[in-house]
């Protein structure tokens, strides 16, 4: 039996030092020997405006050293629970779009093969469509919680069929998704036709705009987005640009407007009972992060993720005294 690994604890390890895994993991187990695979992404070669998101995993486990293993809210204990680690990043190729898109799904499944659930560091929000085409192999077509500015159900972009705003368009085209089992939440801004939007709703696609989640609390909707979700695979994709600009600068292509930070917990905190066999978390680009907001409030996310995966228990709270 291989222990649990633990990340690295700031009282034994100062947090500027150590190694640069995902909140300092030890990143030396086999994936045959984890529950949960960590696995980077670094890619931006579908990007339409501002590159970067290369280096958005990297810019995420640094930001990571000041997340401490156990949730205080949420009384998740996932290092405890699951085997998790770091199993670092994907060889992608940064002068061909199509072979990184291949190795991307080749190395999903082979992660895969081994029975983890992955949380994927990208990268911008292309990744995407490799990760599901491997997850489909395995789980069929899944449910998905989709956190973004942007429906990215492009047909093409500059003629090009793969792009960061086409993946969920190709998923649909290739049965990688139930559609009446799909969300996008904290979708704005403008766009080129009205299709934009209304070519996900035809689909089946449950679409929040960013607009209904003004002023409010999404615990009530997380509460009817399990129920549409029901009982089937999910897979959580959360592209960084789905919060206002004002808590994540650091992206490709920011939209005013957006979801708050309280907000992306409550979504996040609230898949959880789903059946989540993956997820990722995309389009950090720390060039244009320059106090690391963005990169440390993705790492928190990614964190939040953890908590909510199957198997995770919580701390009972009975053990709790007048005194504590």
């Amino acid at each position: 039996m291989v222990d649990h690994p633990q990340p690295l604890g700031g009282n034994e390890m100062p947090r500027f030092a150590g190694p640069g895994t995902f909140m300092r993991l030890p990143g030396t187990t086999r994936p045959e020997n984890l529950d949960v695979a960590i696995v980077g992404i670094p890619f931006d070669l579908g990007t339409s405006l501002r590159p970067g998101a290369r280096f958005g995993p990297r810019g995420i486990r640094s930001e990571s050293v000041l997340i401490r293993p156990y949730n205080m809210a949420t009384r998740a204990a996932p290092f405890d629970s699951l085997r998790i680690d770091d199993v670092g990043d994907i060889a992608t190729n940064p002068y061909d779009k199509n072979d990184s898109i291949a190795r991307i799904e080749q190395h999903y499944r082979e992660l895969l093969s081994h029975g983890v659930t992955p949380i994927g560091l990208g990268g911008d929000h292309t990744v995407v469509l490799p990760v599901l085409r491997a997850i489909a192999e395995v789980h069929g077509p899944v449910g998905l919680v989709h956190i973004d500015a942007h429906t990215d159900i492009n047909d093409t972009m500059f003629g090009e069929a793969i792009a960061h705003g086409t993946p969920f368009r190709r998923a649909v085209d290739e049965g990688l998704l139930d559609g009446p089992r799909v969300a996008q939440i904290g979708v704005r801004a403008t766009g080129y036709a009205a299709d934009d939007f209304d070519w996900s709703r035809r689909q089946g696609f449950r679409v929040v705009q960013a607009e209904e989640c003004w002023h409010r609390s999404l615990t009530p909707l997380m509460v009817e987005i399990r129920e549409q979700l029901g009982a089937g695979p999910v897979y959580i994709s959360m592209d960084i640009d789905g919060l206002d600009p004002a808590y994540a600068p650091g992206t490709g292509t920011p939209e005013i407007g957006g979801l708050t930070t309280p907000q992306a917990l409550e979504i996040i905190r609230g898949c959880a009972g789903l059946d989540i066999v993956g997820c990722d978390l995309v389009e950090v680009a720390p060039a244009y992060d320059t106090t690391g907001t963005t990169a440390l409030t993705a790492a928190n996310l990614v964190y939040e993720m953890l908590c909510v995966l199957p198997g995770v228990h919580r701390r009972d709270k009975s053990v709790l005294t007048d005194d504590t």
